[in-house]
């Protein structure tokens, strides 16, 4: 399949997986901490990610461990601690629709700090979609005006994780398989995630008592080998395959997942988060029809 048309397979086949994350992540935390969700999560994406591409780990050399250390920390295991908190106090489809700040981030990001060539489709479609957003969120402020939405800070910082992520991803890491980053990153991310797990005082004899932490730590288990383990090596593709704001802007087709998964759990909806939907649409619509974003390695002597 062209490259051209694999991509937007690749955005819609995470914004399903993605988009159904959230509502997971909230169905998990019925039983768990949220340091337990995050560590579990972290933990079954490793273990299916090792048994997968175990093998893709003999090909990585020593100067390309450096950048999977930084990349597992700031693309999966801080944005997972922080969503789960956010979690807490905020709806899940609240969650995913402030996410989409993501491509703003990463453009902001590419921009100052690693040479990201600014072009005029790139950054209308930017802001279109951040507008959407914007919209996405007065309205759920007012449907739901009992939420906390300081929590709303938490997502914004994996936000900027992410965006952050992408850019040293597309610059520096080009060259490693999507399989070979993935399984490097929660081989090192399954020691601190274990160790803080141990530390909430889990007790694993609970999963087969307690059918409330047995069924959250079922929805964990699939957040974390669907959501986290084969989502984040799609994604890892999709990155090498397109530029960092296209790659960041399944952050603004998630939400429409979400929210109907929020839907049809009970979060109220209303029609001007369907039209803000839409804007973001055409965001992402607009920034797919810009060229590329990065100058060559040559020009920029990196």
């Amino acid at each position: 399949m062209p490259v051209k048309n694999l991509k937007w397979v690749y955005l819609v086949l995470l914004s399903i997986v993605w988009g159904s994350s959230f509502i997971l992540i909230k169905k998990g935390l019925v039983g768990l901490t949220p340091l337990q969700l995050g560590s579990f999560r972290i933990l079954f994406a490793a273990l299916f990610l090792l048994l997968v591409g175990f093998k893709s780990l003999l090909k990585l050399n020593k100067s390309q461990w450096k950048w999977i250390v930084i990349s597992g920390f700031l693309g999966s295991f801080f944005p997972v601690y922080l969503f789960a908190f956010a979690e807490t106090e905020i709806d899940s489809a609240v969650a995913s629709i402030l996410n989409a700040a993501t491509p703003l981030m990463t453009l902001i990001f590419g921009v100052l700090f690693f040479k990201l060539a600014l072009t005029q489709n790139k950054g209308i479609g930017v802001i279109i979609g951040l507008l959407g957003t914007l919209g996405l969120i007065f309205s759920g402020a007012q449907v739901n005006p009992d939420q906390n939405y300081f929590y709303s800070i938490l997502v914004i910082i994996a936000a900027s994780c992410y965006a952050i992520n992408v850019n040293i991803l597309k610059r520096y890491m080009h060259d490693i398989s999507a399989l070979g980053i993935t399984t490097g990153n929660f081989l090192v991310l399954a020691i601190p995630a274990f160790i803080i797990l141990l530390s909430t005082g889990f007790n694993f004899d609970d999963i087969k008592v307690d059918s409330e932490i047995g069924i959250s730590v079922f929805f964990v288990m699939i957040l974390g080998v669907i959501g986290t383990g084969i989502a984040m090596i799609i994604f890892n593709r999709l990155i090498q395959i397109s530029d960092p704001v296209f790659s960041t802007s399944v952050t603004y087709t998630i939400p429409l997942v979400a929210l109907g998964w929020g839907f049809l759990d009970g979060e109220k909806f209303s029609l001007l988060q369907l039209f803000s939907a839409l804007i973001i649409l055409l965001g992402v619509f607009l920034v797919n029809r810009a060229k590329n974003l990065y100058t060559s390695n040559k020009k920029t002597g990196l």
